[in-house]
Parts: C-alpha cells; structure tokens; sequence
C-alpha cells in the first residue's frame, strides 16, 4: 500500500482521538501506520532533505490543518485531543474530511485568509496547499520540484558528457573518483587513469588513499547499449591481472543479459550507467554547480522550554 495523503490521513487521526483522551503525537503515528498497513521501507521513507519520515510529515500537516480548523487542539507540546467541534463532525459520521471539508469553518477560511495576505507571488506556489484541489503537503510540493529539477539536470548533464571529447570524459570519470575517496590525489589518480593500454581496462586506481588495493577501470562514452560480450571481456582482463574488484562505466545502458552476468561471476564488477554517472555526478558536485538554496525552519521548541 502507497503512503496516503494528508487529506487521506484527516478522518482516521479524528477518529483515534475520538474518545477525548490527550494522545501524544507519536501515538497516532504508530497508530495509523498500522490502520494503514504500512510496510517498513514506507515507513522509513525520508523527505528529500532527509530530515523527517514522509508519512510523519503527512500525519503532522493532518494534525495542523485540524487543529487550524478547530477540529484539535493542543494543552502542551507534542500532544493532541479532539474538541468539542470535533466530536460534533465524527457524530455525523462522515465518509471523508478533507479541505473541503475543514472549509466549511470560519477558523480555518480565516487561516487561508492569512497565508495568502501574508504571501506574495513568490510565496503562492507553497501556500497552494491549502486549496480544495491539493493533496500535497508543502515538503511534498518542494520534493517534487526538486525532483523534477533533477532530473532534468541529469538529463542535460548527460547530453553534455556525450559531446565532450574521450580525453575529457577520462578527466570527468577521473574526478567523480576523487571525489567519492578513490584514487588518493587527484595528481595520483590522474596518473594512474588510462595508462595501461590493456584490452578491455581503460585504467587502474587507488581503491582507497593508501593504495591497499587498486580498482581497474573501463570507462566507454557510448551511445549503444554495454552487452554481455563487453563485461566478459572486461571480466577476463580482470582475471588476467589477478584483480577482484572492477567498475564498468558508460554514459548509454546495459543489457539485461550484462547485468545478469555481472551479477553470477566471483569477480565484482559495478556496472554504472549514464544516468548514475549524472546522478553520482550531481550528488559529489562534478561538473555541476548551486545556484541557490531554500533552508526549510522549525519551531525550535527546546527555547520554549522555560517559558
């Protein structure tokens, strides 16, 4: 089962709270989980920012649009009980809340009411998810962007890399290497990189900055797809070298055939492709700079804590 939306999460949070008792936020969390089926890889399914649970963070948006309606309210931090308005809608027993719902409440048109006086063109695309329509919470609308961002970055990334010329797609492989901790010194792994004129390794480096171990290297700027054939010969040089550990990249695709293959042979060999080339890229910061940053803020509650 898919995590549900906000709006999906409204009517079950109301009715967990129904008989009045304060509940911890926690409680309901784990609660709903559970209602929900929810599998453990759905639940430790983090925010592009990593710094929250998507599902959390739905729960948490459902508990604020209530609580801005009327329908919740809280006594201290990190606890909920339902209101009297509350108990009021679950006794008309409902077969949804959602934003059309909380709508129909003078507390929560007046909480839209000031998200969009206190915003302005820039800000409206966030304060969009308080509309009827919306099923995304503000993280999820930043997530997505972000996402679609991305992935158009890698997209031209990728188109960039193919028009370089071999030597400079040896220098990008070269530095995406450096830059995740292999090959000691960029001077080290720059010489180290495409010296060997062996069939079937374009270069050898440092698995780690001592040089305990080296990784050889067939790195092929291609627009056909990698088969099977090229990752057994690659495999057999490996072996004629006595070397364990190799990493194929290219900036097309591989075969179901040469992943299958990579995946049976005692030699380890990591098959990159041209999208996580670009994405690996992206994440180290090779051939790809920032141009602005959005830092999301809390309420840091430990500073109340004396009041």
């Amino acid at each position: 089962m898919s995590i549900p939306d906000y709006q999906t999460l409204m009517l079950p949070l109301l009715r967990f709270a129904a008989d009045g008792r304060e509940y911890r936020f926690r409680e309901v969390i784990e609660a709903l989980a559970t209602e929900f089926l929810l599998t453990d890889n759905e639940r430790s399914e983090l925010l592009p920012s990593g710094a929250q649970p998507v599902f959390d963070n739905r729960v948490g948006w459902a508990k604020t649009y209530l609580k801005q309606a009327g329908l919740l309210d809280s006594s201290k931090r990190g606890f909920f009980h339902i209101t009297t308005a509350g108990t009021a809608l679950l006794a008309k027993d409902p077969a949804t809340v959602n934003l059309s719902t909380l709508d129909h409440y003078d507390a929560f048109r007046a909480f839209r009411t000031r998200r969009r006086d206190r915003g302005s063109d820039s800000t409206s695309a966030i304060d969009r998810d308080v509309e009827p329509s919306s099923e995304s919470t503000p993280e999820d609308q930043l997530a997505s962007a972000y996402q679609r961002l991305r992935h158009e970055l890698e997209l031209d990334l990728l188109e960039q890399i193919k028009s370089s010329s071999p030597a400079f797609f040896e220098r990008i492989v070269i530095d995406l290497l450096v830059k995740m901790g292999y090959g000691g010194s960029r001077r080290d792994a720059g010489r180290a990189v495409g010296k060997s004129g062996d069939g079937g390794i374009d270069g050898i480096i440092k698995e780690d900055k001592l040089g305990l171990d080296v990784i050889y290297i067939q790195a092929k700027r291609w627009e056909n797809t990698v088969g099977r054939p090229e990752i057994q010969k690659f495999a057999g040089a490996l072996q004629g070298h006595r070397a364990n550990k190799g990493v194929f990249i290219t900036t097309s695709t591989y075969t179901r055939e040469a992943t299958e293959y990579s995946g049976m042979i005692n030699t380890k060999i990591i098959l990159i492709d041209g999208i996580e080339l670009t994405s690996l890229m992206i994440d180290h910061n090779v051939g790809v700079s920032s141009i602005g940053a959005y830092e999301v803020k809390k309420i840091d509650t430990d500073y109340f804590e004396g009041e």
